[in-house]
């Protein structure tokens, strides 16, 4: 089972050539098995009132569409996550990544990201492709 970084899901959705082909396939073959955090529509929503990405329709229309084109299991924030993201060494604070590593950790999942401050830690499953 996996649950996607935020980018992964946005690049994912909108066929972007940033996704590596290996992880467009290794997502596709876990349909039904994907897992997505609520962070992660929390910084697509940011990423858009920002102006760094542009969702037809505004967050809520993008998200809600997105769900439906391509459903996936919510990896809930529980108070669990919230506590083991403040028990992680990332080496930076970003709370967004901080919770996504929790997330994967408390959950049982993998986390596909092709960011580097992530995949560099070793105790943390990832598929960087």
């Amino acid at each position: 089972m996996i649950v996607l970084d935020t980018h992964a899901w946005l690049w994912y959705l909108t066929g972007s050539v940033r996704l590596p082909p290996e992880l467009r396939i290794a997502i596709d073959a876990a349909v039904g098995r994907v897992w997505l955090s609520p962070i992660s529509v929390w910084e697509v929503g940011m990423l858009h009132a920002r102006g760094r990405v542009a969702l037809r329709g505004g967050t809520r229309a993008w998200v809600e569409t997105a769900l439906r084109s391509f459903p996936v299991h919510e990896a809930a924030l529980t108070g669990e996550v919230a506590l083991r993201s403040q028990e992680l060494e990332l080496g930076h604070r970003d709370p967004a990544d901080h919770l996504l590593a929790a997330t994967t950790l408390v959950h049982g999942l993998t986390l596909v990201t092709l960011d580097e401050r992530l995949t560099a830690a070793s105790w943390l499953p990832t598929l960087s492709g």
